[in-house]
Parts: C-alpha cells; sequence; structure tokens
C-alpha cells in the first residue's frame, strides 16, 4: 500500500493529556491540527490507566505561596518560581475547563463545591479524545512517528511514521511539531508505561535539540510482586516486612523506599497496609479502584494479609529530566519543534524531584496548552505549511543503520535494560558503578547505530529501543557529571549538596554524548530562595 502523504498546520505526537491539550489549544488557535499516537488516543499512556491527583491551588496568595514552597527542598531548589505561577495559573484554568467545556464529573464536597484536585484517568482521558475530535483535530490512532522531518535550513517541518493498522508508512509536512510522547520506563511493565520509551527525545535530539535534568531520572514505585499497579501513595500507610516476618526497619513509601531497594537485593519483601484504619480503607477503595483489582483477583486482603513487593523502574515519567525547553512556550533550541508533558524537562516546576500525578498531571496540562498555542502561531508566522519545500529525515539508530547489518530490537532493549533496570546501578547510585554501566551503553549504542535495523510495524520497536539506549546515556553521563546528591539524584559516593553545583545540568549528544551546566539558569535567585 503506497505511503500516505498528509499536510497541517500543526502535528502533534503523543496522544496523553499533554498532547491531547495541545491538539486542542492548537486547534482552537485557529490551526489545522493532526494528532498521530502510538497507540489509542484516549487509552494509552500512564494517565490512561489510572487515576491522578492535580497541583490544582485556588487563586489565594497564601496557599500558591504554600504550594510552591512546599515542594522547593525537595527538588533541590533547582525550580523557578516564574514557571510555577504559571503552572498553577494554567491548572487552575484547565481543571474549570474540564468542568464546564467537558463537563467532567468532578466529586462534590460536604459544602457543595467541586473537589477538583484529582482526576480519573480512563474518565479523563475519554472526555479529551471526544474534545479533540470536537475540536476538528485528524487522529491517526495506533500511528507511531518515526523521525522528524527538517527542511535545509535546519527547521522541523514535520514527521514521518507506520500505521499498524494499515500496514504502511505515512508523513506529515506541517509549520510546526509538538512533542508529547511521555518520558521513559524502559519497558518495566509499570502500569501504562509500555508506550513510554523516550522516542520523542531521541527525534529532538536527532534534529538537534538538548536535554536537561537527565540525572533526575531514577524513580521506582513500589508494586505488588504479581502486578504493574504502581500507586505508591497507598503505601505510606503500609508496614514493611523480612520474609521471616520480622519488621524491615527504616523502609517506606518514601524515604525509606532505597531501604527497601537494598532488601530486594538479597531477600524478598512483604508488606502489609496495617496503618489504615477503615474510614481510610474505604476512602483508598473509591479513589484508586484498579489498585485492589489485583488483590481481590488473588484473594488476598492487603490490609491484613502479608504480600510480596518489588520496585518498577519509572525513569522520566516519574523523574523530571527531558527535552530542554528554550522558551515559555515551550519551544526547544531547534525552530518549529515544541516539547510537552512527560517530554519535557519537568525542571522548572519540579527541580530534582517530583512522584506521581499532581505536579506531573499539572504540567502536562499547562505545557501541552502553551506548546499548542505556540506552535499554532509559529506555523501561522512561519507564512504557509511547508508542502513545497525539500524536507529530509533526521532518524538515524533503528532506521538507517551505517552498515548492512540486521540487529534483533529486543538485543538491544535486553541490553539497556541489563544496565538500567537493577537498582544497585541506577537507584542506589555510585559513580563505581554508574561508569562500567554507561561503558557498556556506549558499546550498545555503537552496536545499534551500526546495524539497528528492522521493517515495517517493528520499525516503531526498532526506534524505541535506539531511543531507550539514547535516554540512558543521557541518564548516567548526567548522573555522574553531577557529583553530590540533589533531588531524587542519591550519590551514595557522595552524599551531601555541593552548593558549587547548584544549577541545572544539560546533555545531548548521540554517538558522543555531553553534559555541561546550564549556562542560563541563575543559582543566585535559587539560593534566595533556600535561604
Amino acid at each position: 500500500m503506497a505511503e500516505l502523504d498528509l499536510t497541517a498546520d500543526v502535528l502533534v505526537a503523543g496522544g496523553g493529556p499533554a498532547g491531547a491539550w495541545a491538539a486542542v489549544k492548537a486547534a482552537e488557535a485557529g490551526a489545522d491540527v493532526i494528532l498521530a499516537d502510538k497507540g489509542y488516543l484516549g487509552t494509552s499512556g500512564a494517565t490512561a490507566a489510572a487515576g491522578t491527583g492535580v497541583w490544582y491551588v485556588r487563586p489565594d496568595p497564601a496557599a500558591r505561596e504554600q504550594a510552591m514552597a512546599s515542594r522547593e527542598g525537595l527538588g533541590g531548589y533547582l525550580a523557578d518560581r516564574g514557571w510555577m505561577a504559571r503552572v498553577l495559573d494554567q491548572t487552575y484554568a484547565n481543571m474549570n475547563e474540564l468542568a464546564e467545556v467537558s463537563r467532567y464529573p468532578f466529586p462534590v464536597g460536604e459544602d457543595g463545591r467541586q473537589i477538583r484536585r484529582g482526576l480519573q484517568g480512563p474518565e479523563y482521558m475519554r472526555r479529551m479524545r471526544l474534545r479533540v475530535r470536537r475540536a476538528g483535530v485528524r487522529v491517526l490512532d495506533h500511528s507511531p512517528v518515526t523521525e522528524l522531518l527538517v527542511d535545509a535550513e535546519g527547521a522541523v517541518a514535520g514527521a514521518a511514521g507506520h500505521r499498524r493498522r494499515h500496514g504502511h508508512g505515512y508523513r506529515v509536512r506541517a509549520g510546526a511539531v509538538v512533542l508529547a510522547t511521555g518520558g521513559c520506563a524502559f519497558l518495566s511493565k509499570a502500569l501504562g508505561c509500555d508506550v513510554d520509551t523516550g522516542d520523542g527525545a531521541l527525534f529532538a535530539a536527532e534534529a538537534g535539540a538538548e536535554m536537561s535534568g537527565m540525572e533526575f531520572s531514577n524513580a521506582y514505585a513500589i508494586a505488588p510482586e504479581f502486578t504493574s499497579v504502581t500507586k505508591t501513595a497507598f503505601y505510606s500507610f503500609a508496614t514493611f516486612y523480612h520474609a521471616d516476618g520480622g519488621v524491615l526497619e527504616g523502609a517506606g513509601s518514601t524515604a525509606g523506599r532505597s531501604v527497601i531497594a537494598r532488601a530486594l537485593l538479597s531477600e524478598p519483601v512483604l508488606c502489609r497496609i496495617d496503618r489504615a484504619d477503615e474510614g481510610v480503607r474505604q476512602a483508598m477503595r473509591l479513589a484508586q479502584p484498579n489498585f485492589f483489582l489485583p488483590f481481590d483477583r488473588q484473594g488476598i486482603d492487603p490490609f491484613t494479609e502479608l504480600f510480596p513487593i518489588t520496585l518498577l523502574a519509572e525513569g522520566t515519567v516519574r523523574g523530571t529530566g527531558g527535552i530542554r525547553l528554550a522558551g515559555p512556550d515551550c519551544s526547544t533550541s531547534v525552530p518549529g519543534l515544541y516539547a510537552a508533558g512527560d517530554a519535557a524537562t519537568r525542571e522548572p516546576i519540579c527541580g530534582g524531584f517530583t512522584g506521581g500525578g499532581s505536579h506531573n498531571a499539572a504540567w502536562a496540562m499547562s505545557s501541552g496548552t502553551w506548546a499548542g498555542v505556540a506552535a499554532a502561531r509559529h506555523a501561522r508566522a512561519a507564512g504557509a505549511r511547508p508542502a513545497g519545500r525539500e524536507l529530509r529525515g533526521t532518524g538515524g539508530a533503528g532506521l538507517r543503520p551505517l552498515s548492512g547489518g540486521r540487529q534483533p530490537y529486543r538485543e538491544v532493549i535486553e541490553a539497556v535494560q541489563r544496565e538500567v533496570l537493577p537498582y544497585d546501578k541506577n537507584y542506589l547510585r555510585h559513580g563505581e558503578r554508574l561508569a562500567p554501566a554507561l561503558a557498556a551503553l556506549d558499546q550498545v549504542w555503537e552496536q545499534a547505530r551500526r546495524s539497528l535495523h528492522a521493517d515495517g510495524a517493528d520499525v516503531a520497536r526498532a526506534r524505541s529501543a535506539a531511543a531507550m539506549a539514547a535516554h540512558a546515556r543521557w541518564m548516567y553521563a548526567s548522573a555522574l557529571a553531577r557529583t553530590e546528591s540533589r533531588g531524587m539524584h542519591k550519590r551514595e559516593d557522595f552524599p551531601h549538596a555541593d552548593p558549587g553545583q547548584h544549577h541545572r545540568i544539560v546533555s545531548g549528544g548521540l554517538d558522543e554524548v555531553w553534559t555541561a551546566p546550564e549556562p542560563e539558569f541563575a543559582p543566585e535567585r535559587a539560593a534566595a530562595v533556600a535561604s
């Protein structure tokens, strides 16, 4: 079947909340929009699989001040108050839109007012799909992007991909592209994250963009050993045990997670959510019914019975690193290219630490809004769609190998996972383990660049494997460059924060990875906040 050739003002890659908001807002700004999703818009991704809290704060000065101050220390004082204030404003507006335009069924409190501090992912994304379609956006489901297209000047002017259900490729010529492809969880089986393989970061790097905060990428979530459901908040009511039934001292869902990781290196760890009273238990079941489904199917009462747990890597899905933003409109350093959601660095509002939901959900809808509006504006300012321009694809590893080999993509994925998933390499970080892991990943990349290749629908899988390898190398290079502990990045060989490293770390490169302090970051302003 012949390749599909399309033209639009704006192409949005990714169908999570950031991509959906970007598409809606670009269309509302007058742009002709296409959204291409690796899965099915509305059901794929981490948000669609579960409920999420939202960083929704009413515009009360005292409440806003508390909301911004409460997380700055956790993030190593690398956040920016200007960005935080903007996200609070935009999130407040978008959540109100969900209530008033999308008629989202928020629960009602005792005072009769809606409680707008959380969203049930399936219902949220179902309504966002409806809104995207009603806005006139053309949706390409099951159509992963595989590379960006650029013009002779290097400006991004579209993308190419593969339509899995139709068995052929496609090209979209566009005046601007928004990458909302999510973070990278390295196919760890964390809930909803199998589509999150860091593809957008690879595409951006191939076009010349940089990353930021990639050392803040070692997020691991607690999950029962028999399921992928990762809703860590409930484990704040849990007690953790050795296999012999003795309490695992110091273990917890927040500060004590490293204790769990160390124990898991040598023994099973058991858990019981035994510190929740009856009222809390009922509230949990109402808030996150999917959390309890695996227990019910196994015939386990998690409040009274012990069950084995594990830790699943969530990488930059729950970390803060991603594509570096060059401006408040979520533009990148490459003309015509914008980034939103987990694909973009979340450092502006979180610094070096975040968790599930809350700030992440607020960032997705806010950055998606700004990127969509800015992309529409850029497409109009560019004068026209790039229909008459000569375009070239930027894709390398997994798409255009340097030699005639044919390395299986599964081989690359397994090699990356060996270096990234183990707790003692990525979570319990030490330079003596990080350096050889990075050296191994460099070899993985070198081999993939030479011979990783696939045909048909497997092209997207090969590109995802390459993206995972690139992601892991930026992560470990940045982790080695930050010789201190800050935010979620903890170095066992450098256990304290170093005032001399109070800056963000930018990274990039593919065949040769590099890192450097971000020159525009103003440590004196952040230091003033810290004091």
